[in-house]
């Protein structure tokens, strides 16, 4: 009897860890974001677990009814998946397959498993776990996005465009065709961006971007945001619809139209052109993309809103600037420039009122490179400041050995450039140079060109009153060439104006470049400016010149720019 009690009571506790166990599965399954599908093979017995009919919307109870759940998924999926749910080999343990919603919103993945027992007398179950996958999916899609195309724009990035048109050129071998590539370059982007804010930059670039989208024929017209203001258009066969001429037509009229943002601003704008062709102009994606930069900085350099084609001569002028940039580094580092000095005199008596200090430079092999050579790629690379700053040192150090020694007063004329003078510490970096050598400031003259003037005005006066103040003068290079107007010569706190050297060059020949001459001369003296004419080269030119009542001649006529030993060798005739 106690036997018997012992098994009800083993039997009840079995009975009552495997309830436990049923209830914990059925939450699990219950919880899951898993569907199942339970299948018995022998009997056909079928039903379903987890998330299922929270997914679809229904429940199986036979085989028959797997038909019915297909209908609940994309058309174009449900042969897929009835082959994955039946496999051809009866005894397939595993099949899968991917599928999407009725409504194409949720994508799912589907997994039909085989449970062997390895026991003939036992049934065979399938077991079919199906999983929501959207999100999975839309991320990958967002992957794949990123992989191909560009953020701002919406056309192809520049590495899957690489590939592409590394595509097009291997075709293009195998069939003697041609390929185009076309470099596209918003003019001043920098301006738009700077005025009206990166936002609207932003919005100008999506807007070129859908311009050239819909252009796209596949194989044949592809488009890609390279980087920044910058898009490249590759066209397979050019010729007929789809030639250089007739695209950048439809370019130059998109252009000529504006582009009205978002906020109703219109941005008026045009684009500079740089084309390369395989395979004149290189046999690799890479080389002909390098090509239509190199030709499309010429473009820009020649006046913008234009197109033009790489040639042979634009590459071996660009590797020359290149050499020539590389050798202007190690230059800069090594202070590797030298100083002249071009004497100024008074036109009334010929006397010496100072010098212009001039930069020189020879390279490792002796040859002198003109600065009208080195200094426009120094001001593009932004080494101009590190000469900038040479410059002025050089000089003051050189007029202080000159005036403590000679005891004659005369004035140094130092140049500044634009970037040089942009930089906050300008003004603090002459003082303390001139604290440092304990010069005299009343012997110092900076020369600043027109270019300084297209920016803010107020900041640009406020440093060189700041100057001014401390007892240096301000002289106005080049007037005539670049922004001239009456408006900012009144207020702007100079003391001497030079007239430029292409005035001079025409002055005997022509009359309105007399009148013009005359003028400024006659308009510097009624607003108490000193005046200086550059470039004078002969007697003709100097007379005439001290004539109309120009005060100071600089020039071959009256002396070459010197090395310090011929300035000291002047100084001492004097």
């Amino acid at each position: 009897m106690e036997e018997r009690v012992y098994q009800f009571d083993l039997l009840k506790a079995q009975n009552a860890k495997l309830s436990k166990s049923e209830r914990i599965y059925r939450i699990i399954c219950e919880s899951s974001d898993y569907g199942y599908i339970y299948q018995n093979l022998a009997s056909d017995e079928v039903l379903t677990f987890g998330s299922f009919e929270k997914m679809f919307g229904l429940r199986l109870h036979s085989t028959a009814d797997f038909y019915e759940f297909t209908e609940r998924l994309n058309a174009e999926d449900r042969n897929m998946v009835l082959d994955t749910l039946f496999p051809e080999e009866k005894d397939e343990m595993l099949a899968s397959c991917e599928c999407r919603s009725l409504d194409d919103h949720s994508w799912f993945r589907i997994i039909t498993r085989l449970e062997d027992n390895d026991n003939p007398d036992l049934e065979m179950d399938k077991i079919i776990t199906i999983v929501n996958i959207t999100r999975e999916k839309s991320q990958n899609s967002e992957l794949l996005y990123m992989a191909y195309y560009d953020t701002t724009t919406g056309i192809y990035n520049r590495n899957y465009f690489v590939s592409l048109l590394t595509g097009m050129l291997q075709n293009a071998e195998k069939e003697g065709c041609k390929v185009s590539l076309l470099m596209i370059d918003i003019d001043d982007f920098k301006k738009i961006n700077d005025v009206r804010g990166i936002i609207i930059g932003d919005e100008l670039l999506e807007q070129v971007g859908s311009y050239l989208k819909n252009l796209m024929v596949k194989d044949k017209l592809i488009c890609c945001h390279i980087n920044n203001d910058i898009f490249c258009v590759a066209i397979y066969d050019p010729k007929g619809a789809y030639s250089v001429e007739n695209f950048y037509k439809g370019l130059r009229e998109r252009f000529d139209q504006p582009f009205i943002m978002s906020t109703g601003v219109e941005i008026r704008t045009t684009a500079s052109v740089g084309v390369a062709e395989y395979p004149d102009s290189g046999i690799s994606a890479l080389d002909l993309i390098n090509c239509a930069d190199i030709v499309v900085y010429k473009c820009k350099k020649n006046g913008k809103n234009n197109l033009e084609y790489f040639k042979a001569p634009i590459l071996d002028d660009f590797l020359k600037n290149v050499d020539l940039e590389n050798k202007l580094k190690t230059a800069v580092f090594d202070n590797n420039f030298m100083m002249y000095f071009q004497p100024q005199y008074y036109s009334c008596n010929r006397q010496l009122r100072g010098f212009e200090a001039l930069i020189r430079w020879k390279d490792e092999t002796g040859k002198m490179i003109p600065p009208s050579v080195f200094i426009p790629i120094a001001e593009k690379n932004g080494l101009i400041v590190s000469i900038g700053h040479f410059v002025v040192d050089e000089s003051l150090k050189q007029y202080k050995r000159w005036s403590d020694y000679y005891g004659k007063k005369f004035k140094v004329s130092i140049n500044i450039s634009a970037l040089q003078y942009k930089r906050d510490d300008f003004v603090e970096s002459v003082m303390e140079l001139l604290d440092k050598y304990d010069i005299d400031p009343s012997g110092v003259e900076l020369e600043i060109t027109e270019s300084i003037l297209i920016d803010d005005f107020d900041v640009v006066t406020e440093k060189l009153t700041r100057i001014r103040n401390y007892g240096v003068s301000i002289s106005l290079d080049d007037f005539g060439t670049g922004y001239s107007s009456l408006s900012y010569l009144k207020k702007f706190p100079i003391d001497t104006l030079k007239v430029d050297k292409s005035f001079i060059d025409t002055l005997l020949d022509d009359a309105s470049t007399r009148i013009i001459t005359e003028s400024i001369l006659n308009m510097s003296h009624a607003m108490g400016f000193e005046t200086i004419a550059e470039g004078v080269e002969n007697e003709r030119q100097f007379n005439y010149l001290a004539s109309a009542g120009c005060d100071v001649i600089q020039g071959f006529y009256l002396g070459k720019p010197l090395p310090p030993d011929k300035v000291e060798e002047l100084l001492n005739d004097l």
